[in-house]
């Protein structure tokens, strides 16, 4: 197989996260929560590892008519952003006004920060919360917080995209990576389980999320606190 078709190869794995986006918004039109994220927790394998296989194979070079940067940010937006807002706005987690303000604040903002040239840091890093809003979702399906509590946080996060705060990338970000990276394999896999089990996977589970996701969400932040020091 030569390097061009192994690099168009990797375009069309990424293309198969719109297909996995339409998979799952056809699930969640008919309210099957668990299979909607089951479909985004298979898109968030695929955006885990065509990246990788992208820079592996240089893609820009053997495979320069497809915009691979455009392509993942189209199927991002969908899987990380709109889908999953939908949800939240859908499944009744909401009450009133707030639905409202929760969608119109997570699609706005995201589509500003998705365009946003400065949206990552030196260190591959994401300036700013990365609108990883399906990651937020299945946390928030699992637990059941008060709907004021998920405005909150929903408004919290929103602001921190234009804030210089960092969050780490699991994959690109080499600090602290071999911890990272794990992590964010396990989050992934218990984030199936839930979905897989309609979020009725159990306290150790449940808390299991919980405690990766705080650690995917906060350890850009931590990092900043204690930067490294010059040889």
């Amino acid at each position: 197989m030569t390097l061009r078709i192994k690099a168009l190869s990797v375009h069309y794995l990424t293309a198969t996260g719109a297909v996995f986006a339409m998979l799952a918004m056809l699930a969640a039109v008919e309210s099957k929560w668990d299979m909607m994220f089951l479909w985004l927790v298979v898109a968030f394998f695929v955006d885990g590892i065509d990246g990788p296989l992208a820079r592996k194979y240089h893609v820009k070079k053997n495979a320069p008519e497809y915009d691979g940067v455009l392509l993942d940010l189209i199927i991002d937006y969908l899987t990380y952003v709109f889908i999953p807002a939908y949800a939240l706005f859908k499944s009744g987690l909401f009450n009133g006004w707030t639905g409202w303000v929760a969608i119109i604040v997570i699609t706005f903002t995201s589509a500003l920060y998705f365009a946003d040239t400065r949206m990552k840091t030196k260190d591959n890093s994401f300036a700013g919360f990365p609108g990883c809003w399906n990651m937020f979702a299945v946390v928030i399906f699992a637990t059941h917080p008060n709907f004021y509590i998920i405005l909150a946080l929903v408004i919290i996060l929103a602001a921190s995209m234009f804030f210089p705060l960092k969050f780490i990338h699991p994959v690109r970000t080499e600090r602290w990576r071999n911890i990272s990276l794990p992590i964010a394999l396990i989050w992934t896999v218990l984030a199936g389980i839930c979905a897989w089990t309609n979020f009725h996977a159990g306290p150790i589970v449940t808390g299991a999320l919980g405690l990766t996701s705080i650690y995917l969400l906060g350890v850009g932040i931590i990092q900043q606190l204690l930067p490294v020091k010059d040889a």
